[in-house]
């Protein structure tokens, strides 16, 4: 059984490359040997259309939101190994009414996500959000374990980054979603020929550090021209610029799952092993073992509570 880690692709601006991002990178993760489910869940469907399956009416999370069918029955295989896809459809604009109307509005995607993830199946599901702050959006934060915030190498995209920070927050403090983490920050449409690009990245590598993916996603027009192919880029033109650096994030991307699985194994055992430390057995006569191993050394080692008694009290009449 796999241990399905749920990433969540936003960003309330439009045109940064969250579809973009969303097809290529999950094809370049099966690509790798990862078990990839894409979940389309913006009504424009164009990570749908993108990777060459048709928009059809009852073929989205629709049904599945309202908790009318179960969600796995919509998963279909793409024609890249390990590579599936739940697609989307116009008609799931309507789920943001009927969700809304719901008193846990936040949590129906979470419970329909539920069995995927209890049956193990995937190693990463990639979700496609809308690009807005609506229902659906936030549907996906409340389920997903992290969130990779495309972001165009441009001085407005700034804007919907720190909005997009803001969100997380309201929801990990809200109770919604305390444990979402922030997956990383893609740069998206670099072009290294101009300064406006370098200096966007370098400024947000300088307020988010370490967040900030080290691979630069460029303004490529055969990665434009790939999703009318109804192609991933690395089927579509597998040895341009666009596709190595698609092939660069998915490695970049689970060497980061793999050191954060590491990291939270060893706080696990870290804070096992300093229970164990402190905690110290009692034996039936309310002896502790530190002090039977004291008072085996030196059986003047344990002092009667009664020395600690003011000499007045301990003195004989």
């Amino acid at each position: 059984m796999r241990n399905t880690r749920v990433i969540a692709i936003a960003n309330q601006k439009g045109g940064v490359g969250k579809t973009t991002t969303a097809i290529n990178l999950a094809a370049c993760l099966a690509e790798q040997k990862q078990k990839v489910l894409l979940i389309d869940v913006d009504p424009q469907a164009n990570a749908t259309s993108g990777i060459g399956v048709e928009k059809e009416e009852g073929k989205s999370i629709y049904s599945s939101l309202l908790g009318e069918a179960p969600l796995v029955s919509f998963i279909q295989p793409t024609q890249i190994p390990d590579f599936d896809l739940l697609p989307s459809e116009v008609d799931l604009a309507g789920a943001e009414v009927d969700i809304a109307r719901t008193d846990s509005y936040l949590h129906p995607f979470k419970e329909a996500l539920t069995p995927v993830l209890e049956a193990g199946q995937y190693d990463i599901i990639l979700i496609d959000c809308p690009p807005s702050l609506g229902i659906l959006t936030m549907n996906t934060l409340t389920a997903a374990h992290s969130l990779l915030i495309p972001m165009q190498c441009e001085y407005y995209a700034l804007e919907g980054l720190s909005v997009m920070l803001r969100l997380v927050d309201r929801l990990r403090d809200g109770g919604a979603n305390p444990d979402l983490e922030i997956e990383g920050i893609v740069m998206t449409m670099y072009d290294m020929r101009t300064n406006l690009s370098q200096q966007v990245v370098q400024e947000v590598a300088t307020h988010f550090d370490e967040q900030v993916f080290e691979t630069l996603i460029p303004r490529s027009i055969r990665l434009g021209e790939a999703p009318s192919h109804g192609l991933p880029i690395i089927e579509y033109d597998p040895r341009s610029v666009a596709a190595a650096a698609y092939r660069s994030l998915a490695t970049e991307l689970i060497d980061r799952i793999k050191q954060r699985r590491k990291k939270t194994i060893k706080t696990a055992e870290t804070g096992t092993k300093d229970v164990e430390e402190s905690t110290e057995s009692v034996d039936s006569e309310g002896v502790t073992e530190t002090d039977q191993d004291a008072l085996a050394a030196d059986p003047g080692h344990l002092e009667s509570p009664l020395d600690e008694r003011p000499d007045s009290v301990n003195a004989q009449p």
